[in-house]
């Protein structure tokens, strides 16, 4: 059928229906249904070859990445383009496979979200597999050091300031942080800021006050009984889930979140509400990530160029019970 008579059908310009059949910007998502109801009304098939985004993620376990990929599949549907979530333990070969197996059916990018991108000195296989054949794709939260692929991220610098700043306002100084392995991204740079925001207080010996552990809540109870035989009054978790382990390693000794321990996690939820006490968290900015991973993505599609800096997105710290004033046998 010609333009004209799938344009009168859904009673809009023929340029809407141009805009609509090639993925373009300034189509309103009520316009743009009308237009796709009326294709499919005339028996129009619109093949999915260049409509499939991948998302490589490392599980959707996690309440984190199954947010951060609802988020970004949300936000590329207006633009007609269809999300595959591919959950892949970091670093293993699962990754390189989903690629393979979907880049000959025309995916049109892949996103890789705190995946290998997060482990430093990963296997390169995967990204280099897109490069090779011209398929443009993103990182979130870490980037590939030898790819020049735009690079979206909590600013997890910043993330360690605004968790330090409370409990030192609070009075505590002996504060503990159960970051995530090493070799990972965003756990060796939150390492960073927390020596930074320690040292920036006054506070010299905070290097011994940093225990790595896997973003567990087995990992984090680990983590946790380190820092406590240590005299931490408060502990900073690189994961709500490392944060629900130090309340177990708390417990464990007796003691209570807040009146003895101060807590706070990384991520946040809705469900951090219901834990005992409810956990304060840094939260990451879900939205923002989808809203800058999308604009990308689709400017890569379109062939338009793009800067590829790493674009650093502010977190937010949610207060709630579980962090108070150092005990005053510590003070």
């Amino acid at each position: 059928m010609k333009l004209s008579e799938i344009a009168a059908v859904a009673g809009v310009s023929e340029a809407t229906v141009s805009r609509v059949l090639n993925r373009k910007y300034g189509v309103a998502q009520k316009t743009r249904d009308q237009v796709e109801a009326a294709l499919r009304s005339v028996g129009y098939e619109r093949t999915n070859k260049g409509e499939i985004v991948l998302i490589l993620v490392p599980s959707l376990g996690g309440l984190i990445f199954a947010e951060l990929c609802d988020e970004i599949e949300k936000q590329l549907s207006p633009h007609g383009l269809r999300a595959l979530v591919c959950p892949v333990f970091p670093g293993t070969v699962y990754e390189q496979d989903y690629v393979e197996l979907m880049i000959d059916k025309g995916i049109a990018g892949a996103i890789f979200v705190s995946s290998s991108n997060t482990l430093r000195n990963s296997d390169s296989g995967a990204h280099q597999l897109l490069e090779s054949r011209g398929v443009p794709f993103l990182t979130v939260n870490g980037g590939f050091a030898d790819a020049d692929a735009p690079v979206v991220s909590t600013d997890d610098w910043q993330a360690a300031e605004l968790s330090v700043a409370h409990l030192h306002d609070l009075g505590h100084r002996r504060i503990g942080l159960a970051a995530g392995p090493v070799g990972n991204i965003p756990a060796d740079r939150r390492a960073e800021g927390f020596l930074t925001a320690m040292e920036s207080r006054g506070i010299d010996d905070a290097e011994e006050l940093i225990a790595r552990g896997r973003y567990t809540i087995e990992g984090g109870r680990t983590a946790a009984d380190e820092l406590l035989e240590l005299g931490a009054t408060a502990i900073i978790a690189a994961s709500d889930d490392m944060a629900l382990g130090a309340y177990r390693a708390i417990a464990r000794r007796g003691l209570n979140v807040p009146q003895d321990v101060s807590v706070i996690g990384y991520d946040d939820s809705y469900l951090l509400d219901f834990t005992d006490p409810p956990l304060t968290s840094v939260r990451q900015p879900v939205e923002s990530i989808g809203e800058v991973c999308t604009r990308a993505m689709v400017t890569m599609i379109q062939h338009r160029p793009l800067r590829t800096e790493e674009v650093l997105l502010e977190p937010e710290l949610r207060l709630r019970k579980s962090t108070g004033p150092v005990p005053v046998s510590s003070s």
